[in-house]
């Protein structure tokens, strides 16, 4: 069936909402820079603190912990109060996280500190995304779906960059890039509280508390290779902030907070970058291409770290960066087609529980096992997971029904 909305319908529509499509992506951005930038401080918790690698993997668990159970029950929530006021509500529970942090000498304020941050990003991940995909421009059609995906690899990586370099040549480096996220995520609130909401207050807003997981019968046939595609891809970026800290520091031979954020940024930002390419070709099509770059970042990062190579490592994480991104926007593109407004907040739910469970399993598994395993070795087990993740993806990767044409 054609779109015969007139053109300038869809152009009043695009103006009306274009300052709410501006602030959530930056107030997404915003929350996942603050979440990112605890990572090139780890290695002075290990340091002056004596933390563990169990101990900081741990923080990653709670953090993802945390996510997995506010998507359960708060990720429809945005679908009854409106988007505007649950999307202030996850900011505002990063500024509390990032105050807490502005203190860390034991293991256990960390943690807190992170479970707080996993809270504000699950109440983010269905709101803000939902948000994105609401009032996003009509044209291009993908930028809905890269948009929603990619922003948060974004976050992440600017949050590695900026706490990176102001930790290594700022004042006050235990605090400032804290302070520095709380100011960000404010003016972010501000930028949302003026911005149009795109969903009115509705009945039910109690009752959306129960968890729920679900998404529609026509596109139940592609989350078996979604959650492949998420799970490894987000088990990879919680291998990178718990175990990447202590790589870089004892195997790469680098003890530089801003290589490090450099380092976790190589694979967050090429996400962003990747994802517009899988809009050239059909979902299926993308998950495939996009899961083969990424088991072949993941051969380059194994063979850098048994040699010891620290460019080489980059390099492959770079590879592995773009290539999660082909693949990531793509299941939520396949995921997303034909989605009415009511249906977005759950998708993303369903998407986020998919990833963080990605992210909780193995870093729980990994915590326990780096008493026994040593990092090296523990990154030759989720290269496993690359290549099953991989080979299913390739074997079983399908397009929604009617949808066998590249998005434009």
């Amino acid at each position: 069936m054609q779109d015969v909305t007139p053109a300038t319908s869809l152009g009043s529509r695009d103006r009306t909402l274009r300052p709410a499509f501006v602030s959530a992506v930056v107030s997404l951005v915003a929350v996942f820079a603050a979440v990112g930038s605890t990572i090139p401080l780890f290695n002075i918790y290990r340091a002056e603190d004596g933390f563990t690698n169990a101990g900081i993997s741990l923080t990653v668990v709670a953090y993802s912990a945390a996510t997995l159970s506010t998507l359960l029950v708060l990720g429809r929530l945005s679908n009854h109060v409106g988007r505007r006021p649950t999307a202030i509500a996850s900011l505002g529970l990063l500024v509390l996280g990032c105050l807490l942090l502005l203190n860390v000498h034991d293991i256990g304020v960390l943690i807190a500190g992170r479970l707080l941050m996993g809270l504000g990003a699950g109440l983010a991940s269905s709101s803000l995304t939902a948000y994105i995909v609401d009032a996003a421009p009509a044209r291009p059609a993908w930028l809905a779906s890269v948009a929603s995906s990619q922003t948060v690899m974004l976050g992440l990586a600017v949050g590695a960059i900026a706490s990176g370099a102001l930790v290594q040549f700022g004042p006050w480096p235990r605090e400032l890039i804290y302070l520095v996220a709380v100011g960000l995520l404010l003016l972010s609130a501000a930028l949302i509280a003026i911005s149009p909401d795109t969903v009115a207050p509705a009945p039910g807003g109690w009752r959306s508390l129960r968890p729920s997981v679900r998404v529609q019968v026509r596109v139940r046939h592609l989350l078996p290779v979604a959650a492949a595609v998420f799970l490894a891809t987000w088990a990879t970026g919680a291998f990178y902030q718990a175990f990447v800290p202590a790589l870089i520091g004892d195997h790469l031979h680098t003890t530089s907070p801003l290589i490090l954020g450099l380092v976790f940024a190589a694979y967050m930002a090429p996400s962003a970058l990747g994802a517009p390419l899988g809009s050239r070709f059909t979902p299926a099509a993308a998950q495939r291409l996009g899961m083969s770059g990424f088991l072949a970042g993941w051969i380059g990062m194994i063979t850098a770290i048994t040699t010891g190579a620290l460019p080489l490592f980059i390099a492959a994480t770079i590879v592995a960066g773009a290539a999660q991104g082909v693949a990531i926007s793509a299941a939520t593109r396949g995921l997303l087609s034909g989605s009415r407004l009511t249906d977005r907040a759950p998708i993303f739910a369903v998407v986020y529980l998919l990833s963080y469970s990605g992210a909780t399993i193995p870093s729980l598994i990994s915590a326990q096992l780096s008493k026994v395993f040593s990092v090296p070795q523990i990154a030759l087990g989720y290269g496993v997971l690359a290549l099953i993740a991989t080979l299913f993806t390739v074997i079983a990767a399908r397009n929604p029904h009617g949808h066998d044409q590249p998005a434009r």
